[in-house]
C-alpha cells in the first residue's frame, strides 16, 4: 500500500508534462495573435504588393 501511495504522490509531483502543455498553449496563442494580425492588414498588404508587383519591370 505504501508503494502505491508513494507512486501517486510522485506522479502528483511531476511537473514535466505541465511544462508541455504550457509550451503548446504558448504556440496556440503566438499562431492565433499572427492569424489575427495578418487577417486584420491582409487586404492594405496585398494592395502594397500588387503596386509593388505592377510598377516592376518584365525583366525581359
Amino acid at each position: 500500500m505504501s508503494k502505491l501511495v508513494n507512486k501517486i504522490t510522485a506522479f502528483m509531483k511531476d511537473e514535466e508534462g505541465l511544462t508541455v502543455v504550457e509550451y503548446v498553449v504558448g504556440a496556440g496563442l503566438l499562431v492565433a495573435g499572427l492569424a489575427g494580425i495578418f487577417g486584420t492588414f491582409s487586404s492594405a498588404l496585398e494592395s502594397q504588393l500588387g503596386t509593388v508587383l505592377g510598377n516592376a519591370p518584365d525583366g525581359s
